[in-house]
Order: structure tokens, then C-alpha cells, then sequence
């Protein structure tokens, strides 16, 4: 098998599983009834502070539709409040309730002990040139796909 097909296949199952890991964590935690794509709405508004819609959907890479969904089921599910502006109306911003400021909180540390355990057998030249490696990577698909 050649360098590139390795690379490949360590990339694409690599994604798949985090996913998967993060998929049957949310289902089996406190936060079952969100979805990987509603917990990614809320990691992007992020805590003590307003986003607008328009703003979250651009960095999500998703339509304002698509947005507007995942945000009405996440107001439903209590986990966040949309609100228009008073400067101007035309604009809307959504924040996260108590509840969803939890969901934040409980995403982030699953990512941290992802990274910790992935971590825990390298030592700190190994760690480095991981964070060289990955760092590389992302400023490529950053470059040759404009992200």
C-alpha cells in the first residue's frame, strides 16, 4: 500500500470514528436527545455571549435554513433563545440557556479527554511533531479549499 493510500485511510477512519465516539457518547450521556449537528450549533455560539444567525450559519458552513431548524429544535429542547435585535430589527441573535451553556460545557470536556487520551502515550517530541503534522494538514485543506 502506498504512502498516500495509508494516509487516506488513517484520515477517513480516523473522522469516521470520532464522529461515531462523539455520536454514542451524546446518546448515552445527560445530552441524549440532541443531535452531533445540534451540539455543533451549540459549541459554535458558544458560552456568555449573543451570535447572530447569519454569523453562526456562515461558520458553521450551512445555510440560514438549515440554521433555523436546528435552531427552533434546540429553542424547543430549551437549549436556546433567539431574540431580535433592538438596534435593528432585521437582525436576529440566538444565545444559550443555563441548559445549553451545560451541553457546552459537557461537549468541550468530551473533546478534551479525546485529545488527552490520544496524547497520553506520546512524549513531548511526539506531541510536537503531531501538532506539526496536523497543523500542516489543516493549512493545506484550508488553502486548496478556502475554508
Amino acid at each position: 500500500m502506498s504512502n498516500h493510500q495509508t494516509v487516506n485511510e488513517i484520515l477517513v477512519r480516523l473522522f469516521a470514528n470520532v464522529l461515531d465516539i462523539e455520536e454514542k457518547c451524546l446518546k448515552t450521556g445527560e445530552f441524549s436527545d440532541l443531535s452531533i449537528n445540534e451540539m455543533h450549533v451549540i459549541d459554535n455560539i458558544g458560552i456568555n455571549r449573543e451570535r447572530t444567525m447569519s454569523d453562526t450559519a456562515r461558520d458553521l458552513r450551512i445555510t440560514s435554513g438549515t440554521l433555523t431548524t436546528a435552531v427552533d429544535n434546540l429553542i424547543k429542547k430549551g437549549y436556546v433563545v433567539r431574540e431580535r435585535s433592538v438596534e435593528d430589527r432585521r437582525v436576529v441573535k440566538i444565545r444559550l440557556t443555563e441548559k445549553g451553556t451545560a451541553a457546552y460545557f459537557a461537549h468541550e470536556n468530551f473533546h478534551k479527554d479525546l485529545v488527552l487520551s490520544a496524547l497520553q502515550k506520546l512524549n513531548k517530541e511526539e506531541e510536537e511533531f503531531l501538532i506539526k503534522v496536523l497543523s500542516n494538514i489543516d493549512v493545506f485543506f484550508h488553502n486548496k479549499y478556502k475554508f
